[in-house]
């Protein structure tokens, strides 16, 4: 890209006049880049782990606080249900106040619902846990959304898409990490006192690590970088203020045929994962009775799976730009293990779980970076925020259907039932998501202001 050389000692158009004036202004990486990453990754990795906590380990929880498996799914739902209303204020708000605010606002509310979540130690406080899982739910309406902007306002173009996966990654390290550690921490035992004791160890460890989150955030996390990183950024960041509609920008998106098919694609395909993870200790302890931990550990090895998939693909995009061949590949791919796995599940080996579970993570975990920075490219030069906060209303919205129409299909019909409900509907995604035309405008925009 064109770099504008300055006389020595004058004052770039980045500093001059508060912010960058021209979509010729000195294209520059910042170094702060990696550690503004970083941190993102950690404080959406302990907002995962608070999603999932309670499902891994759904009738330990119901168990103690004497209530259904069904309320205890309600608790992970809460997440998606939160979302949806409160998707477009928060986006809004990443718009006219930018990073920073939104960050300070998801760590924040991350930490305290974790916090409150410790005056529900005892069975009959089930209602303080509800509420500490609300705020919680809160924050990750300031995070999902995330990823992709960050990725475009502090990296390179020949980067972006790795970040974006990076960024993905720590929500999916934090589903991992739910997974895993609330099986090892809390045994399924009856004596209710060694329960809260053991759950206790969990909830004040998660609120250490949210607060020490929270609180680098305020001294480390800034708005954006001194100069912008990349020609497509620069031309958005010269754009007066006054030019850009919040409503605007959400119309034409909504006009976006190609962007419209790619919500209902996403959709289907991320609600699948969210039906599958919150139930997934259901499915694994109804054939395989006591085994808890291991119903964890599949869940750890399809998210596992799922961010080297991610990695992968983010690195391919970065190299290849092949948005639409790339996702479509992945979607066929979630189908096949998807199917594998449903007939799988019953065999009576575990190992075999683990393997086919660990397959259909690959893909289905792997496709989440994928729809992010595909819609940015549809949808440039509008927000990634809103690209981004669109396709999650939509998994959110698929993700609640299917985890109640799974839930309860699984109890009348039995698992492979409930989870041949999700191959149908994976197989429609596959049929969309090949009608999604590559129109890929923010490519198009970096080889013009190249050229130019």
């Amino acid at each position: 890209g064109m770099v504008l050389q300055e006389p020595t000692g004058a004052p770039s158009l980045s500093t001059a006049a508060g912010g960058v004036t021209d979509a010729t202004a000195e294209v520059q990486l910042s170094r702060l880049r990696w550690v503004v990453l970083l941190l993102f990754s950690s404080y959406s990795l302990c907002n995962a782990f608070q999603w999932i906590q309670y499902g891994s380990i759904n009738n330990v929880f119901g168990h103690f606080y004497d209530v259904s498996t069904f309320a205890i799914d309600w608790l992970s739902m809460s997440y998606m249900i939160i979302y949806i209303p409160l998707l477009f204020p928060v986006a809004w708000l990443l718009d006219k106040r930018g990073l920073r605010l939104i960050a300070l606002a998801g760590s924040g509310l991350n930490a305290m619902g974790a916090w409150v979540k410790l005056g529900s130690l005892k069975p009959h406080l089930f209602p303080v846990t509800v509420l500490g899982q609300v705020i919680c739910a809160l924050a990750q309406v300031f995070i999902l959304g995330m990823p992709s902007r960050i990725a475009s306002v502090w990296f390179g173009s020949h980067e972006v898409s790795t970040a974006c996966s990076i960024a993905v990654f720590g929500n999916q390290l934090g589903i991992a990490a739910g997974f895993l550690v609330p099986p090892v921490l809390i045994p399924n035992v009856e004596d209710v006192e060694k329960l809260a004791y053991h759950i206790s160890i969990m909830f004040f460890m998660t609120a250490g690590v949210a607060s020490a989150l929270f609180i680098l955030v305020i001294i480390v996390f800034k708005e954006k970088p001194p100069n912008p990183p990349s020609q497509a950024q620069a031309s958005i960041q010269s754009r007066p203020t006054a030019d850009y509609s919040y409503m605007k920008s959400i119309l034409c998106l909504l006009r976006n045929a190609n962007f419209l098919l790619l919500m209902v694609t996403y959709g289907l395909n991320v609600g699948c994962f969210y039906a599958l993870s919150t139930l997934l200790n259901r499915m694994v302890t109804h054939h395989y009775p006591g085994e808890e931990v291991n119903a964890g550990r599949i869940g750890l090895t399809i998210i596992l799976s799922g961010m080297v998939g991610a990695l992968i693909s983010g690195i391919w995009l970065d190299k290849t730009k092949t948005y639409k061949q790339t996702t479509l590949v992945v979607y066929i791919m979630s189908l096949v293990g998807m199917i594998v796995y449903t007939f799988t599940l019953s065999l009576g080996h575990l190992w075999v779980v683990f393997v086919t579970a660990g397959s259909l993570g690959f893909f289905m975990t792997g496709y989440l970076p994928l729809g992010f920075e595909f819609a940015a490219e549809l949808t440039y030069p509008e927000s990634e925020g809103t690209s981004s906060g669109l396709l999650n209303v939509s998994a959110q919205i698929f993700g609640i259907a299917f985890t109640i129409g799974q839930g309860q299909i699984m109890d009348r019909f039995g698992t492979k039932a409930g989870n041949l409900l999700l191959c149908s509907f994976l197989f429609l995604g596959t049929i969309i998501t090949a009608f999604i035309k590559a129109d890929l405008r923010r490519q198009q925009a970096s080889l013009e202001n190249e050229q130019t």
